[in-house]
């Protein structure tokens, strides 16, 4: 059902590479279709994103209105709503709030004997896209981790686009956008949203009605048609990052709780057929124990048989010789979310160089990062955590550098920077200092 490796394995290094490689993204295939449907909303706007909800969405809007999600619906839906179900996502609301309230950059200025002042001014973008998935599954959660980084930021516009397939929107996630005070929703999904908030659509006129502004950054999680897209309007917008499918890895010793570890594999690997689910351990019992679980719980999961092609196809247990052999591999790796199931994880802690999300102990599951820990659930997968940071307040802000020299400063640095322009052989830059210094 799913792999087990052996670091000692002659072969080992191969298949390592294997899952190294998972964030390969074969885009090749996709890239020409998506860049068609990208250049067809560019040129032709409006009429072209109804004809793409035609075809992909199995219902045909005529107008913008009917692409359109009114305030008034989301209100309806949010008050309709169980009173459990508002009470958990209002706590969600609340945590990620204060979560992402404290990671907000601020500007600050720096004041030198001379006169100098230096800083740094931070703003927020004024127009932010957010794509939520709604293809397989209705993902409340991901409105919540994209929308409250942007309020916290204090972007002023902020644009929804989710796929509605046979026009019936969700009730939960119109709730959810009342909730996060979002008044702009669009049904549309795929490639072609993308292409609708990074080149906007229709005529907007001085109202803004009937069309859409095209925004300064998107965000958001998709498939493989949503994350080519994506890079490939980056440059016309900013982006969050490529997100690909799911992925967890778990590092467990000896005293980890093998049924623990067999629910937490499965709660990624039921995400997607290409999700990936790792484990990582020194002990050969934990493995087996955990092979155990995993075959008894699968029977039980409404989303069994996704679940189970992706730990056939993606998923791994791999025998390391000790915890730090573990760590290395886990560096290597450099999962969407990684657990640390071990006696003492805050030790380990320090040695985790490459990590989307951390969850230390057997009583932080990966699911609880989902929803409401308060962390952002958009992370970096595909070994990208190497280099992208979770989806942040900073994602929609922006820094401007601040310069202001005094007549005293100038004197003091003018012809050094003088020097540096003439070896680079801008007279102009020189001059503009010498026109000051000689004064």
């Amino acid at each position: 059902m799913i792999k087990i490796f052996n670091t000692a394995d002659l072969d080992f290094a191969q298949k390592f590479q294997c899952l190294c490689d998972r964030g390969k993204l074969d885009i090749t295939g996709v890239r020409e279709k998506v860049q068609v449907l990208l250049d067809d909303v560019s040129s032709r706007g409006l009429e072209a994103v109804l004809e793409h909800i035609a075809r992909f969405d199995g219902y045909n809007p005529l107008t913008f209105d009917d692409i359109c999600i009114s305030p008034n619906a989301c209100q309806n839906a949010y008050e309709n709503l169980p009173e459990n179900i508002k009470s958990a996502l209002h706590t969600a609301y609340e945590r990620i709030y204060a979560f992402h309230a404290k990671q907000k950059p601020k500007t600050w200025l720096d004041f030198e004997e001379n006169g100098t002042i230096l800083g740094q001014k931070v703003s927020p973008v004024e127009r932010a896209g957010l794509y939520i998935p709604g293809g397989k599954a209705v993902y409340p959660s991901s409105l919540l981790m994209n929308a409250i980084p942007a309020i916290v930021a204090g972007v002023r516009e902020i644009v929804v686009c989710t796929p509605t397939p046979a026009n019936k929107p969700s009730d939960i996630l119109l709730a959810t956008a009342h909730l996060c005070g979002i008044k702009e929703i669009y049904k549309v999904g795929g490639a072609s949203a993308i292409g609708l908030m990074a080149y906007g659509i229709g005529n907007i006129g001085i109202d803004g009605k009937d069309g859409v502004k095209k925004v300064d950054v998107i965000t958001g999680p998709g498939n493989i048609f949503v994350a080519t897209a994506k890079k490939l309007v980056f440059g016309d917008v900013g982006i969050d990052m490529i997100a690909g499918p799911s992925e967890i890895g778990i590092i467990a010793d000896e005293n980890a709780n093998p049924k623990y570890i067999a629910h937490d594999l499965l709660s990624q690997a039921e995400h997607d057929e290409m999700a990936s689910a790792i484990l990582l351990t020194p002990s050969p019992h934990i493995a087996e124990q955990t092979l155990v679980y995993l075959q008894e719980i699968l029977s039980g999961l409404g989303r069994e048989n996704i679940a189970k092609k992706s730990l056939m196809q993606r998923g791994a247990m791999i025998i390391a010789k000790d915890i730090e052999e573990c760590i290395a591999l886990s560096n290597a790796l450099a999962f969407e979310h990684l657990e640390i199931l071990v006696q003492n994880p805050f030790e380990l802690l320090p040695k985790i160089t490459h990590a989307g999300a951390i969850f230390l102990g057997e009583n932080s599951p990966e699911p609880i990062g989902d929803y409401l820990a308060g962390p952002n659930h958009t992370l970096p997968t595909g070994g990208s955590a190497r280099f992208f940071s979770p989806l942040g307040t900073e994602h929609f802000m922006k820094k401007s550098s601040i310069i202001s020299f005094s007549k005293q400063a100038i004197l003091e640095l003018g012809n050094d920077c003088a020097h540096l322009a003439a070896l680079e052989g801008l007279d102009a830059h020189q001059k503009a200092i010498l026109a000051r210094t000689k004064e």
